[in-house]
């Protein structure tokens, strides 16, 4: 997610993207906080985030963009997916239930097995979800360079 972003848009470097790596799966594969939803953020703040800790002006800005994501990134989960209720969460566990009926353990090999034939890697399961992450970022990118 945020190495798409960081090609389309020209930003961050390798260091930004290697950070990254352990996001996925909702923060190491604990069905925190959405991987793709996090690197959206992570690319978001490559271009409207602070210099300098001092710059409250730049980081009210920036905080108040990245809640624009997350709320535009939730409503197209629930059309896009068709879910009969508003989805409350950012949360991978709670995405996966809302996908797939049930969350899983992605840390736990039998669990993981069981996403993946679920659809879990697939143009339905989390890749939806991550084009999904893509598009609201690049949206609100536009708008900030």
């Amino acid at each position: 997610m945020l190495l798409a972003l960081q090609e389309g848009f020209d930003v961050g470097d390798v260091e930004s993207f290697k950070a990254a790596t352990v996001l996925s799966g909702g923060v190491a594969r604990r069905g925190e906080t959405c991987g793709a939803l996090l690197g959206a953020l992570m690319a978001l703040g490559l271009v409207s985030g602070r210099e300098r800790i001092e710059d409250t002006q730049q980081y009210v800005h920036a905080v108040g963009v990245a809640d624009e994501v997350c709320d535009d990134f939730q409503r197209r989960l629930e059309q896009e997916f068709g879910f009969d209720e508003p989805l409350r969460s950012t949360l991978c566990r709670d995405i996966q239930t809302r996908i797939y009926g049930r969350s899983f353990d992605l840390r736990n090999p039998v669990e993981r097995e069981i996403f993946l034939s679920a659809g879990g890697h697939s143009d339905e399961g989390c890749y939806k979800v991550c084009g999904i992450a893509a598009e609201v970022a690049a949206r609100k990118l536009l708008e900030q360079v």
